[in-house]
């Protein structure tokens, strides 16, 4: 998609609804929406984070939405996909915040260049114990990301075509180190599997995008 032609339906996204936890448990595994639905998050006293789901133009004015693979270490989410972002530190102001600043840490880009353009639905993630605000934003002229090489093993450029595909929609049995051969909606998206708590974000993405454009 142009990237003119994206900014323009960005203002409609600023209007619009939020779809929040139904277009979460579209992309979500069966024993996690059985959480979600326990009401026995609040008890467990989660801890906050925020991320950034970045759109920008592509050397032909193409838009593209950035992720990021993480590197590997010992924790959950070793080597998974996922929004540049993280926990937030005591300096930090609001969610949104900590999600421009955890950007510019992890791939190089000023909040000041971000245009941030809608507030998402929190999404926690039972096996770190994380609820996580994500935010869209549109990073207008893009300069050379520059990553984190202690948290960032490489960046994921996906054109927005390819993520509202719905060929791009898949399931998956999956083993992690907190569970073993769990059936999982995901999405394919330049060779890789994004699967829960982004794919969780992503859904809901998705649904306002096709609203807007």
């Amino acid at each position: 998609m142009d990237f003119k032609e994206f900014c323009q339906a960005a203002l409609k996204i600023k209007n619009l609804p939020l779809p929040g936890t139904d277009s979460h448990y579209k992309m979500s595994p069966a024993s996690r929406i059985q959480l979600l639905k326990s009401k026995q998050i609040e008890k467990r006293n989660p801890k906050k984070a925020g991320v950034m789901a970045l759109f920008y133009p592509d050397g032909d004015q193409v838009t593209r939405l950035l992720l990021i693979l993480r590197k590997a270490y010992e924790g959950v989410h070793s080597n998974q996909i996922g929004f540049p972002g993280g926990k937030v530190e005591a300096s930090d102001r609001n969610l949104e915040e900590t999600a421009l600043r955890e950007t510019h840490e992890e791939v190089g880009v000023l909040p000041s260049a971000v245009e941030v353009i809608k507030e998402l639905s929190d999404v926690y993630i039972p096996p770190s114990n994380f609820m996580v605000r994500p935010y869209m934003g549109i990073y207008h002229r893009p300069k050379p990301f520059v990553i984190q090489e202690d948290e960032v093993e490489r960046l994921v450029e996906v054109y927005l075509h390819d993520f509202l595909d719905d060929s791009n929609h898949i399931e998956e049995v999956l083993s992690t180190s907190y569970a073993k051969k769990i059936h999982v909606p995901a999405y394919k998206l330049n060779g890789y599997t994004v699967w829960g708590a982004t794919a969780m974000m992503m859904s809901e993405m998705k649904e306002l995008l096709q609203k807007a454009l």
